[in-house]
């Protein structure tokens, strides 16, 4: 079974601020993606190099950097352009890290969880940090996804308040945005409960223990990033930092208000899951019973034949069968048929 947690061990004895990436390799070059934008104008490409970076910064309006594929020394250059601490950089490159926000004065680091069905069933996590500063976010994905595609585009088309608002409306949008998605992963957690429901009802199999395992390992996974990332969005929501405006709080706490309920969802997903476990276990167990209480009824029945049987010995002096040429490989026959009809029965009665 595949660890839930990534690998520390490498990281062992190093300093403080060691830039060691822990988490899925990445083997396509990182690519950074550059929008920068206010009211009246809206520019977005792609960042060739670090020296393309830095002739961007002095520009005007706001700029949002994302970074898809962490790269040690990518990170490196881009926190020395941006006065990141190196432990920020650290926790960017080490992808284990729980949702958390910290607030460093002239920007605030903030860590999300990501999650995404695959066509096996399972939930990987996919850490999403965010920079916020002054006229600049910064994000940095460890694969390309299409999770900030939304967002782009609400850009493009100048839709609603993010492009005559500041930086942490950006920063509410990529956080929004990310907090939606867990509930597409929900709806499709649910259709799988209520599937393996119908068919616990049906049969209980070995296949049905193990496929609540399974959505009981994933929501756990889902737990571990929910609980703390509430605590994330409540700091931000009652943040006196001047990147944050007054006008944003009210929007982190609609973010916080959706985190609660995909709390309460995830935990009735699990009291259902328990149940489903408790329900398989009582129909296995209740199923032993009757197998049983048959077995028991057969041995009752034969038991005082076989106290008879051995008692006398079948010692009778007139026995028709023992005059039979064939009569021992008839008997036995009979008794391999007699094995064969219960193991039938046995089967038709799923007690193998």
């Amino acid at each position: 079974m595949k660890s839930i947690h990534q690998k520390r061990s490498k990281k062992a004895g190093l300093s403080p601020g060691s830039l060691i990436h822990v988490g899925r390799k990445y083997t396509e070059k990182s690519k950074i993606t550059l929008i920068r934008y206010n009211e009246t104008f809206f520019v977005e490409k792609e960042v060739a190099s670090i020296a393309d970076l830095i002739s961007e910064k002095s520009n005007e309006g706001i700029a949002w950097i994302n970074i898809d594929g962490l790269d040690a020394k990518l990170i490196e250059d881009v926190g020395g352009i941006y006065g990141l601490h190196p432990l920020i950089q650290e926790d960017i490159l080490n992808t284990d890290q729980r949702p958390k926000t910290e607030d460093f004065g002239n920007y605030i680091y903030i860590v999300l969880k990501n999650f995404y069905n695959q066509n096996n069933g399972s939930l990987p996590p996919e850490q999403v940090s965010i920079i916020l500063g002054n006229n600049f976010i910064l994000s940095f994905m460890e694969t390309q996804t299409a999770l900030f595609e939304p967002i782009r585009e609400r850009l493009r088309k100048n839709k609603g308040r993010i492009r005559k608002a500041g930086a942490d409306n950006l920063a509410h949008a990529i956080m929004d945005n990310v907090v939606d998605n867990y509930f597409f992963v929900l709806e499709e957690l649910e259709e799988r409960i209520e599937y393996l429901e119908d068919d616990l009802v049906k049969q209980t199999t070995p296949v049905n223990l193990q496929a609540i395992h399974s959505l009981k390992r994933e929501l756990i996974l889902l737990r571990k990033s929910l609980w703390p990332l509430r605590e994330a969005i409540s700091v931000l929501e009652r943040s006196e930092s001047a990147l944050i405006t007054e006008s944003t709080h009210i929007y982190f706490k609609d973010i916080f208000d959706h985190v609660i309920a995909i709390i309460d969802t995830v935990e009735t997903f699990r009291d259902m899951l328990s149940g489903m476990l408790d329900i398989y276990l009582s129909t296995i167990s209740n199923r032993l019973n009757e197998v049983m209480k048959v077995l028991t009824i057969i041995a009752t029945i034969f038991m005082p034949l076989t106290f008879i049987a051995g008692v006398y010995g079948m010692n009778f002096k007139y026995m028709p069968e023992l005059e039979l040429r064939l009569g021992y490989f008839g008997v036995l026959g009979f008794m391999l048929t007699i094995a064969i009809l219960m193991l039938i029965y046995f089967k038709k009665k799923k007690w193998l």
